[in-house]
Order: structure tokens, then C-alpha cells, then sequence
């Protein structure tokens, strides 16, 4: 099969999955999808020849971080027997913050071609220079983004355990 076709495949199932969390009120079902986004763009990267980047995205966000929230999500279904829903709260601000995000990462990767990222995996010391300097400015909005998902965890959290939610 070529390249591009499953290019197009893994894409598609990023997307279709990534629609599913924004529409779905259940938090099992968001946390499966979830893994089912991470799965896609792991591939992804690998049909970029970024396997340090694959790899690491399996290990650490499948492998760990969905596991420990799934665990999370059914240990306090079980607790307290109802299925754990969301609302859906500020979507306007959530779609308009998406639609900016989405066009700050196309506008910050103009010019970036896969030929740079290719060779970079094969050398550490090179990826942790080209993180630091040529896609600085990426690698921070990654980490805002991560930044901000934090904080809202925090927040579910503190309202969950005020007796709010």
C-alpha cells in the first residue's frame, strides 16, 4: 500500500477520533478515544521516520499517563456507581482556543520540511538542539498546551472533591 494512503488513514483516524472526545459526554469512552488519537499520531511519526518520537509517544502517553487515567475514571465510577459525565461547558471558547491553536502550529510550521526531522531522531544531542533552537517556538506551545491540561485536571479535581460535580 503506499505511503500516502496510509498517511491518509492514520490522519483520518486521528481526526474522526479526536471529533469523538469533543462530542462525547462519557469520560470512559473520551479516555478510549484518546488512545485511539495517541495510537494515530504514533503512526504518524513513524511513516515520518521519527521512531524515537513514535516510541516515546507510546510509551509514555499510552503506556502510562491514559493507562493511570482510565484506572482513574473506573476507580471513581465504581466508587460512586454512576457513569462519570461531562457538560459540555464554554464550547464556543474551547472551539475558538482550537481554532487559533490549530492556526498558530500551521503558521509556526511553515517551512518545516520532514527531510530536517528525519535525521534528527538518529542523533539525541542533535534532537535536543533542533528542539531548542530551529522549533523552539513549537516545543512551547506544546508545553503551554500540556500547561493548560494540567491545570484543567487540577480544576476537575478540586471541584470533584468539593462535592461540586
Amino acid at each position: 500500500m503506499d505511503t500516502g494512503v496510509i498517511h491518509y488513514i492514520f490522519a483520518t483516524i486521528v481526526v474522526l477520533s479526536v471529533l469523538g472526545i469533543l462530542v462525547t459526554r462519557n469520560l470512559l469512552y473520551a479516555a478510549f478515544l484518546l488512545v485511539l488519537t495517541f495510537l494515530g499520531v504514533a503512526g504518524l511519526f513513524v511513516l515520518a521516520q521519527a521512531d524515537f518520537v513514535a516510541v516515546t509517544q507510546l510509551m509514555i502517553y499510552i503506556g502510562s499517563v491514559l493507562i493511570l487515567l482510565i484506572f482513574g475514571i473506573m476507580l471513581t465510577n465504581r466508587v460512586s456507581g454512576q457513569p462519570i459525565l461531562t457538560q459540555l461547558n464554554r464550547t464556543v471558547l474551547g472551539v475558538l482556543f482550537s481554532v487559533a491553536l490549530f492556526a498558530s502550529i500551521v503558521y509556526l510550521s511553515q517551512g518545516f520540511h520532514t527531510t530536517e526531522i528525519v535525521a534528527v531522531p538518529h542523533d539525541i544531542q542533535r534532537l535536543g538542539m533542533a528542539i531548542l533552537t530551529d522549533y523552539f517556538i513549537l516545543f512551547e506551545v506544546v508545553g503551554v498546551l500540556l500547561l493548560v491540561a494540567l491545570v484543567g485536571a487540577a480544576t476537575v479535581a478540586r471541584f470533584k472533591g468539593e462535592g461540586h460535580g
